[in-house]
């Protein structure tokens, strides 16, 4: 299992990591913001959708009174005059129409007004719309015969091969019917045609109706153009095949509607140019308005939906010179925009030439209901709002405006907010954090550094031998550490105390054994000398051997105290610590002539800064412990080598092992594992401990371990500073 180790600055760290919520907080409150922002734009739109409405109640004149009043439009016969941005080119070949070919009908056999014999799509469809610019109204057709018959030059009929039959009502409600009828193909203009509807005679020649015929590989093409003021709102369109060459009789007639009746002609709905008018000053109201008809047709439309944002707002001046300016624009706000989302500069708008409108909103409005939506464009780039009010005449609705927004502008703002929001949001984080890393910091150094006096002041040995500094800051620490302070001062007087009193006591106890003693020694003398052998012999031995170990024992604690003092006292000087081992053993083996001893020096010299005669002392005590633990005639083993500028002196004897868990206390005062023998002699456990000291004094380590193969004892000593 890990024993990971989390520190206060760690864990304040982690606690910081809860800043985040600030910032995750904000977002969402910017984003129920935005919410609301949007609310407030539909509800904005819907007022501006009620006062363009408003402009528009009670006013039939600008409603077309045929197209804008019927109750059912019926496609391909009802048309739509699209709103032409650039003037049409007469010249035949369509080039002009490419951007609104998509909005073309086609006409083929639904469309059929009289037939002779089976109909054959390639013998006559066409493709047609209108569009109107300005104060004309263009009409082209594309047409696919497979037989093209053309007008004889000498002949006075006009029916009697291919042509156009054009049906209006005028201005002042005449029934008019034209014929556009070429002898070959280039420029065309239309005859009018007698007024009785079975009569196909000409009567003039009109050149307010003027265009292009020209042929193509399927059949031909038709490009026309006349002013809107020849027509009021009813109309029709048909093309009619010839293509027997001899007998030049009719073939198919395809129409929007029927030409030769004025009750059976469809109606052409032309933009209004007074609605427009009025709408017109509301390109300037950043949204795109659109003015409908009951049928949804456009009536009329300002403004465009890539300008129309909605909400506008002016950015602040800054300084783009300026560090911070920098900062923004090169780290922040990339990164910002990894989460947030720029409005597109572009998207696909559906509605960009559309005639006729759907939704929601515009059926709730037709209904007489004001309504609003929202929608994505195909693209999914942008989000449009639009909200549409009715237009009442007398009562009834007679058509709707609609009102388109984005939400570019919002969605710019909100992340304007966010922007301003997270720049906050980071430097709050970064200082908060960066001052919760300083403060557990400075906590974190001030318990490591109240950690470090309490190791310091104890030795290894529990030994008080150094002060805590008490802190003058008034706070949990700084009374911790007073504490500390006053603790250990009071642990060392009674550690000084403990140390005295093993002194104190043998000074005490020396007078009483002394007196003990020769009053022992007077009474031995005096039976001595009366000769009497009463058995009391016997007890005064006894007791004279009694004190004799008393006396022994407090010299023993006497010795400690001295040697104590003397270390305190010593004086340091440079020797060689081989020589002195090799002296030391020259020594011993005469000392201990049963036992045998080796020694291993290195062939250079080893110094040591310390006491030469304590150093001796010390190898004395272990080499009296050797001796008694081992049996007559062994070894003890001195060796001492030089390891990486330290070096390391083993001393090892065979003998019984250390019991596992004595091996290191033994080197503490009053501390033994010796049996009691037959002398009984007394062991206070001061020798190791005395050796202990001095090798401290000497900057080393001593250490007791049993040898690997359980033959015996190793002492060593390590130094530990050179």
């Amino acid at each position: 299992m890990l024993n990971i180790r989390i520190g206060i600055r760690l864990k304040l760290l982690f606690l910081s990591l809860f800043l985040f919520a600030i910032p995750w907080l904000g977002y969402k409150y910017v984003w129920e913001l935005e919410t609301y922002l949007r609310l407030g734009q539909e509800q904005t739109m819907v007022g501006t959708a009620r006062a363009v409405a408003t402009a528009l109640h009670e006013r039939p004149s600008l409603f077309d009174n045929q197209a804008a009043y019927l109750k059912d439009v019926k496609p391909g016969t009802d048309l739509y005059a699209h709103k032409i941005i650039d003037p049409i080119q007469l010249d035949g070949r369509l080039s002009d129409w490419v951007d609104y070919r998509h909005l073309a009908l086609t006409y083929g056999e639904q469309q059929l007004i009289s037939q002779s014999g089976d109909y054959m799509p390639e013998s006559l469809s066409f493709q047609h719309m209108v569009g109107q610019y300005r104060q004309y109204l263009y009409a082209m057709f594309e047409v696919i015969d497979d037989k093209l018959v053309y007008r004889s030059p000498n002949s006075l009929r006009v029916d009697r091969n291919d042509h156009l039959l054009i049906a209006l009502t005028a201005p002042d409600g005449a029934f008019q019917r034209y014929i556009v009828a070429p002898a070959k193909e280039g420029w065309v203009n239309a005859y009018l045609l007698d007024e009785n509807p079975e009569s196909l005679r000409p009567v003039k020649l009109e050149t307010g109706i003027q265009g292009h015929w020209n042929n193509t590989d399927q059949g031909y093409n038709i490009e026309l153009r006349f002013p809107l003021g020849m027509m009021s709102s009813n109309i029709a369109f048909a093309i009619i095949d010839v293509d027997d060459i001899s007998n030049r009789s009719r073939q198919f007639v395809v129409g929007t509607a029927d030409p030769n009746q004025s009750a059976s002609l469809g109606t052409i709905l032309v933009p209004s140019p007074e609605i427009e008018n009025i709408i017109r000053g509301l390109k300037y109201s950043n949204a795109r308005v659109w003015v409908v008809d009951k049928h949804t047709r456009v009536l009329a439309r300002s403004g465009s939906i890539h300008s129309a944002t909605g909400v506008r707002a002016t950015l602040p001046y800054r300084d783009k010179s300026s560090w911070l300016y920098k900062i923004e624009q090169e780290w922040l706000l990339p990164l910002y925009y990894q989460i947030l989302t720029k409005p597109p500069a572009d998207f696909v708008d559906e509605l960009d030439n559309a005639f006729s409108l759907t939704g929601s909103d515009l059926d709730e409005a037709l209904a007489g209901i004001p309504g609003s939506t929202w929608r994505l464009s195909p693209d999914n780039k942008a989000l449009i709002l639009s909200a549409a009010h009715p237009i009442f005449i007398d009562n009834q609705v007679m058509g709707a405006v609609l009102v388109e927004q984005t939400t570019h502008g919002i969605r710019t703002l909100r992340n304007r907010a966010l922007e301003q929001l997270f720049h906050v949001i980071l430097a709050v984080v970064f200082f908060g954090t960066l001052a919760l890393f300083i403060f557990a910091s400075r906590i974190s150094f001030r318990i490591r550094n109240l950690r470090n006096e309490t190791e310091a002041a104890i030795d290894g040995n529990g030994k008080i031998i150094g002060k805590i500094k008490p802190s003058g800051t008034r706070d949990e620490i700084g009374d911790l550490s007073r504490t500390f302070h006053s603790v250990l001062n009071k642990l060392g007087q009674y550690n000084k105390y403990l140390e005295n009193m093993s002194s104190r006591l043998s000074h005490e106890l020396r007078t009483p054994v002394a007196i003990v003693n020769s009053s022992l020694e007077n009474l031995a003398l005096n039976a001595k000398e009366q000769g009497s052998d009463d058995g009391n012999a016997e007890y005064i031995e006894r007791a004279q051997h009694g004190i004799k170990r008393l006396s022994k024992i407090l010299t023993n604690m006497s010795e400690a105290t001295r040697l104590e003092n003397a270390i305190q006292r010593s004086d340091m000087e440079d020797f060689n610590l081989d020589e002195v081992l090799k002296g030391c053993v020259e020594g011993y083996r005469l000392a201990y002539p049963d036992f045998k001893f080796s020694v291993y020096t290195p062939d250079q010299p080893v110094p040591l800064v310390g006491s030469p005669e304590l150093f001796a002392q010390m190898l004395d005590k272990i080499v009296t412990n050797a001796t008694e633990f081992s049996s007559a005639g062994s070894e003890i083993n001195f060796s001492l080598n030089v390891i990486s500028a330290k070096f390391e002196l083993k001393i090892v004897n065979s003998g019984p092992l250390l019991p596992d868990d004595m091996q290191q206390q033994l080197l503490n005062s009053m501390v033994s594992v010796r049996p009691h023998d037959d002398k009984g002699e007394s062991h206070l456990g001061l020798g190791l401990y005395i050796a202990n000291l001095i090798a401290e004094f000497h900057k080393c380590q001593l250490k007791l371990n049993n040898l690997e193969d359980q033959s015996g004892v190793c002492v060593s000593l390590m130094s530990v500073d050179k």
